[in-house]
């Protein structure tokens, strides 16, 4: 199994899946699934340095998290799709 070990200050997120169908049942094509803006953290680079001054990640592994509807890139491994973005790109952890 191969691994990614993000750098820096991006985190690994797997999203959670697209909604199948409404909660009214209807099915939804995937041509009109929205993307989604939920994921979870499977990994996290060692933080950033700026002004000489290592600033360490707010988030953790394992964490649920938000962010923007086309925030990352897209990667896939192991038949898993995954998103590669910035710390920054994440606007909340959720409880």
């Amino acid at each position: 199994m191969a691994k990614i070990q993000p750098l820096g200050d991006r985190v690994l997120v797997q999203a959670e899946p697209a909604e199948e169908k409404t909660s009214s049942g209807i099915i939804i094509p995937d041509t009109a699934k929205e993307k989604p803006q939920q994921g979870t953290v499977i990994a996290v680079g060692a933080g950033k340095v700026e002004n000489g001054n290592k600033i360490e990640m707010s988030v953790n592994k394992g964490d649920k998290v938000l962010y923007g509807k086309y925030a990352g890139t897209e990667v896939t491994l192991d038949g898993e799709e995954y998103l590669i973005m910035r710390e920054s790109d994440i606007m909340g952890i959720v409880s």
